[in-house]
């Protein structure tokens, strides 16, 4: 069945765990969708794992819609969520409304996530009142890693885990359907989560909230030019494929492969008249 917004509402009203992982290509998301996960968020995290940026300030919307329409086509349960990049809506209303609704027309998105909390309050409002939902992220926002000078927990202080709460209302009040906790200290995200009426989505921000999310080739090991503490490997995939890579050179160099299974056959009478006709053109 088809996760929507109302699946999230539905299980914080009902006290269920939502999961989310980030996927950015169609093989990924249809494994990660057959497995049952609720929702696919499309990260600009793609610019460190797939692009291999140093962070996401360089990613454009072309660079999220192409990989967006990709996973919408691989998924067919989750809901799929668009990241929008740096820049793609801090410009004013109309930019935000352009950039979500490409999200939803070229990159067959469900929704939309944003980066930012008050401030970006009447941004969440214009654009659901366009009716697209938005999924909304406070804490550690990445884009804003220079102004925060560089990847730091959020709120660990009276005033700035203040201003967690206050943006946390505030997105609420705005229309979005869930928020994104990041780098939160765990005591106050699961405050935030018990205050809210929309659910929370942890990374990094503890057991308390009412889902969780991981980029997929972080909890996977296929990506470990950096590992966050928040970040747990439930398999060592990057490891398997470099056993897998490592055998397929040596039997390639020991001729070894391909073996006979792996072959195609021709008639006897077809390759005798080629081997004949190769040696009328040869001589």
């Amino acid at each position: 069945m088809k996760n929507t917004v109302m699946t999230f509402k539905k299980a914080k009203e009902n006290g269920e765990k939502l999961t989310m992982l980030t996927a950015y290509d169609y093989s990924t998301a249809k494994i990660v969708d057959e497995c049952g996960i609720n929702s696919i968020l499309v990260g600009d995290s793609l610019g460190m794992v797939m692009l291999g940026y140093e962070d996401t300030l360089s990613v454009t919307m072309d660079d999220m819609i192409h990989h967006t329409a990709a996973v919408a086509r691989g998924a067919k349960n989750a809901l799929i969520i668009g990241d929008m990049p740096f820049m793609s809506y801090s410009t004013g209303v109309r930019d935000a409304l352009l950039n979500a609704g490409r999200f939803m027309s070229e990159g067959r998105a469900n929704c939309v996530k944003l980066e930012g909390g008050k401030e970006y309050s009447h941004i969440i409002k214009a654009i659901t009142e366009a009716k697209i939902p938005v999924c909304a992220h406070i804490g550690l926002t990445p884009q804003a890693i220079n102004s925060f000078g560089g990847f730091k927990v959020q709120g660990k202080n009276l005033v700035t885990a203040k201003k967690l709460v206050e943006d946390a209302i505030a997105v609420q009040e705005a229309g979005a359907f869930a928020v994104v906790l990041e780098c939160v200290p765990q005591r106050l995200a699961k405050r935030i989560s018990e205050i809210l009426e929309i659910p929370t989505i942890g990374i990094g921000a503890g057991v308390g909230c009412d889902g969780q999310v991981l980029v997929v080739n972080d909890m996977l090991g296929m990506y470990d030019d950096f590992t966050p503490k928040f970040v747990k490997k439930f398999s060592n995939v990057g490891e398997m494929m470099r056993n897998g890579i490592k055998e397929y050179i040596i039997d390639v160099e020991g001729n070894q492969f391909p073996e006979e299974k792996h072959t195609f056959k021709i008639d006897d009478d077809v390759m005798n008249e080629i081997d004949s006709y190769i040696e009328e053109i040869t001589k």
